[in-house]
């Protein structure tokens, strides 16, 4: 099975752009899961995982903006999660979905829970990969640091060891799945070099957090979350630095109650392309 790449225009406070989504199984289908990725992936890391899923859902895979396939922003600050938000909702009305299941990982979750906060929103279960209203300052600030670096190497070869090396946390993979990890992220550039995929202007809005201004989004991220009313899956690393233990057990706690499932010896974040990981998506959203 295939995917087919599409486009969908959006706007922002500095013009139009164009996202770009995968598209697995029968577009007529109205049973519809998208799955958006973390703040440097891409649509490409959700293939396996649609790929188990096609044959039930129709599974859309947004490359947020500034991302894969999709365009970069004219103002870099506007990186940040109401313009996410936004794109999705032009997604869906794209795809003409009334209601949606949503799996998102790190910040992919953020968009889904604000998206899933709203009243009369079409979010019909939430998964929530290793994510939540609580975040560490000192991952996010990690975080920033090496999005903001403009690495360059002359062999896909150093490239790859690089990813690897920066992806450590994404817990144990083979040398296939690590390539795929990889390739999905790294392109060549006009000069020939191996660079990321993605606009270094995605770190700006990061790099500008101060502890004052991670207070106050941490009170409005916990506000969404407890608007938040459908089925809940919150998957987390059991080494993750970005969301710890104790906000996980508040998420058991308030807002949706979520489920959580652990898994041991990964951190930020599973990448749900293995066997065991991929079982957990499909029992939450089919069981």
């Amino acid at each position: 099975m295939q995917a087919t790449r599409k486009s969908v225009q959006c706007i922002s406070p500095a013009g139009l752009h164009r996202m770009s989504y995968k598209e697995w199984g029968d577009p007529s289908n109205g049973k519809v899961l998208l799955c958006v990725h973390g703040i440097t992936r891409v649509s490409d890391d959700f293939d396996i995982l649609a790929r188990s899923l096609a044959d039930t859902y129709r599974v859309i895979c947004p490359d947020v903006v500034g991302r894969g396939q999709s365009d970069w922003l004219r103002n870099p600050q506007l990186y940040q999660i109401p313009q996410y938000v936004g794109d999705m909702v032009s997604l869906l009305a794209r795809i003409n979905a009334d209601t949606v299941d949503w799996f998102g990982t790190s910040m992919g979750g953020l968009i889904g829970m604000a998206l899933a906060s709203l009243p009369d929103n079409p979010v019909r279960k939430l998964i929530l990969n290793d994510v939540g209203p609580a975040l560490n300052l000192d991952a996010i600030v990690r975080i920033g640091e090496y999005i903001s670096q403009d690495v360059r190497f002359d062999t896909f070869d150093e490239a790859l060891a690089y990813i690897r090396a920066i992806s450590l946390t994404f817990g144990p993979h083979t040398d296939a799945q690590w390539h795929k990890l990889a390739s999905d992220v790294l392109r060549q550039n006009a000069d020939g070099k191996w660079i990321r995929h993605y606009d270094l202007g995605l770190a700006i809005p990061v790099m500008a957090t101060t502890p004052e201004m991670a207070a106050a989004a941490q009170k409005m991220l916990w506000s969404a979350y407890d608007a938040i009313r459908c089925p809940t899956l919150l998957v987390r690393g059991s080494d993750s630095d970005l969301l710890t233990a104790e906000a996980a057990q508040q998420m058991m706690l308030r807002g949706p109650c979520a489920k959580v499932i652990e898994l041991a010896g990964v951190g930020h974040a599973p990448t749900f392309v293995q066997p065991d990981q991929i079982a957990i998506a499909r029992e939450f959203l089919l069981g």
